[in-house]
């Protein structure tokens, strides 16, 4: 690969942005990362345990709650002069198998889709922002396309004696935490009863875990819907990242709920969570209250615990017809329903992922406080299809759904020559807001394509890097994706930020301007020294409203504060994809000095995850191989 430009400090010495950077011999490099306190072999236990108990009501216990999550956000942040607690190195011999696998369940094969613009019903990417195509109904045809252009693999790769698998939803690292299941009534050629099953990415093919009597949710969604359920292995991730991998399996599972909203919005199907539901619901719903618990030890600790590769239940989306109108959940009632499902013969058991681990017993202290339980007065709203704001389509190639969403990957490093046009990155952040176009409306509610998935207000803003886009003064620029927090974030944030729309911004676009200099280095230096902040067009930290939201709707919002992050990533991927680039989710980033950076204090806004767009390079020693049938290899 050839050696990529150095970074550069070329901004104003006088720039009040210039004293955040640190002086060299206070930046740590990432190969010296501050390690973890040493971990010890022998296995120390607390009363604490991965279980199903419902979450307290005491305010008290609600309060303990909020602290350990408090606990767990700043002692996972990175700073200047270390880094949240990881292992030391890499352990290859105990990599974690990134396919889950529960043998000896019946194996039910899906089917192989063209992955080139075979198929001329497919529409167009962008046109999926203005209005969903009729629906289709439920078949083994498009259940297959459905899951093949959502959570299937996309690729191979291989370099020497190295191979590895690529998936349509992208993941931190690529180790891939997030395992689903579909809940579905009964199928021709799959399934003559109803069913739970497990979806298997390697072999594109459904594992069935348990077979239903009759199709129980007749009475709760509408003719032709079925259920999706997504569960974390916080191990996967905990392999590399250590402590802050409960952060970064968050952000895969709103990956993989922007995923399957794009893929069910090319079958004209539209995509609802079911947030209603307890934690208890979601263990029933997908099998997981049948696998070991794992019992919390008081402290890290190293060595062989089988059963901390369990999956943590994250969320159920139902899928249904486009076009339905309202209909509405009783979630009392759903959840009687469902807890019939422990009665369920469930079928295989899970493999195996690594012979050791290592136990960060403050990721499983924070999953079980931030558990939410059932909400039985929520109302389940389907709102009417918010088609997004236009301003040029011209950047777009022309590229169907399926070749965007399939052909996404994330750049290792981009050029730092490519230039975007200014039009362009208005329309990609008009594709970036949660209402669409609102016709003058306020942005707030989440009614636009794939944000419509999440039930709350958006609660997640953008501070925007920009360095090379044409016609745009290179700067710092703020997206404010919730229009009602726009005096709170004026007043929170540094007195000299400017606040002006920028030249050419669209009206219905709530961008500002807030300081023009070169902030490449900067970028690069909170981003975690990574140059692929700064060589990009553009990049940005996203800024979540965060004490309020978690004192409002307590503590479980944590967690759907980073699948916010998640989905609005994942649209920034296939926005930069389908006018011709590339780009990559940064989770590594220095969190207080963005804080300070922004002028923000106290905890009322924290930056949750990083991103970049822009042109990529090329690494010509990597080899693509077609993703089925792949090679015969996990890792």
């Amino acid at each position: 690969m050839p050696p990529l430009p150095s970074a550069r400090f070329t901004f104003p010495i006088n720039s009040p942005l210039f004293h955040l950077l640190p002086p060299p011999s206070l930046v740590p490099k990432l190969t010296t990362t501050t390690a973890s306190k040493t971990l010890i072999s022998a296995m120390s236990f607390s009363s604490s345990s991965v279980s199903n108990r419902k979450q307290p009501q005491d305010p008290q216990d609600q309060d303990l709650h909020l602290q350990q999550l408090l606990k767990y956000h700043n002692q996972t942040k990175h700073h200047f002069t270390k880094y949240a607690r990881g292992p030391h190195g890499l352990d290859w011999a105990n990599q974690p198998n990134p396919f889950r696998r529960y043998a000896p369940a019946p194996l039910l094969p899906l089917l192989h889709c063209p992955t080139d613009n075979q198929t001329p019903d497919t529409p167009l990417y962008s046109s999926l922002f203005h209005s969903l195509p009729p629906p289709k109904p439920i078949s083994k045809s498009t259940i297959s396309q459905f899951f093949y252009d959502s959570l299937a693999l996309s690729a191979w790769k291989t370099a020497g004696f190295s191979t590895w698998s690529l998936r349509v939803n992208p993941s931190s690292g690529n180790l891939h935490p997030t395992e689903a299941y579909i809940i579905s009534p009964p199928i021709e050629s799959l399934s003559d009863s109803s069913f739970v099953a497990h979806y298997a990415p390697k072999e594109h093919a459904l594992e069935l875990r348990a077979e239903i009597p009759s199709w129980v949710f007749s009475g709760f969604f509408p003719k032709d819907s079925f259920l999706i359920g997504l569960s974390s292995i916080f191990w996967r991730e905990a392999w590399k990242y250590g402590e802050r991998a409960f952060r970064y399996c968050n952000h895969d599972v709103g990956h993989a709920i922007a995923a399957v909203s794009m893929a069910a919005a090319e079958l004209g199907w539209d995509v609802k969570l079911l947030d209603g539901l307890g934690y208890e619901d979601l263990e029933k719903l997908m099998g997981l209250e049948m696998l070991p618990r794992f019992q919390i030890p008081s402290r890290p600790v190293k060595g062989r615990f089988p059963e901390m590769e369990f999956e943590h239940p994250d969320c159920i989306l139902v899928v249904f017809p486009n076009g339905v109108g309202e209909f509405d959940v009783n979630y009392k009632k759903l959840s009687l329903v469902i807890s019939e499902f422990s009665k369920l013969e469930w079928k295989g058991k899970p493999n195996l992922l690594s012979k050791e681990h290592i136990c960060w017993d403050v990721i499983y202290r924070t999953a079980e406080a931030v558990k939410k339980e059932l909400s039985i007065g929520d109302k389940f709203l389907v709102d009417p299809f918010q088609s997004s704001g236009i301003c040029s389509e011209s950047p777009y190639k022309g590229f169907t759904v399926r070749e965007v969403i399939r052909k996404r990957r994330s750049a290792v490093d981009m050029d730092g020559v490519t230039v975007m046009d200014r039009s362009t990155f208005y329309q990609i952040l008009l594709h970036c807001l949660p209402s669409g176009s609102r016709n003058g409306g306020k942005q707030k509610r989440s009614l636009g394509l794939p944000f419509r998935a999440l039930p709350w207000d958006a609660e997640v803003h953008a501070a925007l890097f920009v360095h090379r886009v044409e016609g745009l003064p290179q700067g710092l620029y703020f997206l404010v994706r919730n229009e009602d927090h726009f005096d709170e974030l004026q007043k929170s944030m540094r007195s000299d930020f400017k606040w002006v729309k920028p030249e050419g911004c669209p009206d219905n676009l709530p961008l500002y301007e807030l300081y023009r200099t070169d902030c490449r280095a900067l970028a690069e230096k909170l981003s975690c020294h990574q140059e692929i902040a700064s060589d990009g067009c553009f990049s940005l930290g996203m800024v979540a409203c965060f004490n309020p939201m978690l004192q409002d709707k307590k503590v479980w919002m944590y967690p759907r504060l980073f699948w916010e992050t998640g989905v609005l990533g994942q649209v920034l991927y296939l926005e930069a994809h389908a006018v011709g680039i590339s780009a990559t989710g940064i989770g590594c980033y220095f969190d207080d000095p963005v804080h300070e950076l922004l002028g923000l204090k106290g905890s009322n806004f924290q930056s949750l995850y990083h991103f970049t767009v822009g042109g990529p390079v090329i690494d010509g020693r990597i080899m693509s191989l077609p993703a089925y049938p792949g090679p015969d290899v996990d890792a």
